[in-house]
């Protein structure tokens, strides 16, 4: 394990949120570079993320410049497709040079495993959601939608998101049967491989660290939409939760 945390963070849904938030988020991105030596970005860093051939969405320049200089700098940035961002690609391992996963990921950090997914689709049943999956990540979609020009595809895809309604909805709840469900299902995971000693889920947006067996966890790191929370990882594999007031 090295001497510096592990930083593990999710569902920031950059594009969505205020001004301020994301630049309290830039600045925790400049505290990771100084004081961590391994990000996991868990999924929806982007509440709309995709990658045409010749074109960068104007609005997340600056994020992405932070996260090549944490790169460059040595730190080790991996990041997670989730449900809002899934269709990254060459240009953030090419380009910025983080490592991008679509599929849940085993990872050896020391001496803990984890197991990393950002928590969308998992364990059985929710069959209109996993069918709209399938068809939102088809390579006949994204090849269609790569035609349509930015101005146009990027506000139906806001409209898809739905989170800048959520955001300014008085009634907007968290959900509190997806957050058991993924708790459950990290649980199960724990029970069934021994060799798991930490499973690491966003989606949720609740922040958890939960020891679900002496020295394994559960861990979600919440979300930056309300609660600009994260977790580290330090050299005794123990999570620790955070929210960021920086």
């Amino acid at each position: 394990m090295p001497s510096k945390p592990v930083f593990l963070v999710s569902d920031i849904h950059l594009g969505a949120v205020s001004q301020e938030t994301e630049e309290a988020f830039r600045r925790w991105l400049l505290h990771v570079k100084e004081a961590g030596s391994f990000l996991i970005i868990n999924g929806d860093l982007f509440d709309f993320w995709f990658e045409y051939r010749r074109v960068i969405l104007a609005e997340h320049v600056r994020v992405l410049a932070l996260l090549a200089d944490l790169a460059d700098a040595g730190v080790r940035v991996l990041a997670m497709g989730g449900n809002h961002d899934w269709w990254g690609g060459d240009f953030l391992r090419d380009r910025i040079g983080i490592e991008f996963r679509q599929d849940p990921v085993r990872l050896e950090i020391g001496k803990a495993s984890l197991l990393v997914a950002h928590g969308d689709g998992l364990g059985s049943g929710d069959l209109g959601y996993r069918i709209l999956r399938l068809v939102l990540r088809s390579r006949l979609t994204r090849w269609l939608f790569r035609w349509l020009h930015p101005d146009l595809g990027i506000p139906i895809a806001d409209r898809f998101s739905g989170t800048r309604h959520q955001l300014g909805s008085p009634d907007a709840r968290p959900d509190d049967g997806r957050a058991r469900f993924l708790e459950n299902w990290a649980a199960e995971q724990l029970e069934r491989n021994a060799a798991i000693d930490i499973v690491a889920l966003g989606h949720a947006h609740q922040p958890v660290v939960r020891e679900v067996a002496p020295g394994r966890f559960y861990v979600n790191t919440g979300d930056w939409v309300v609660h600009r929370s994260y977790v580290t990882i330090g050299p005794s594999g123990k999570p620790e939760m955070h929210e960021w007031e920086g």
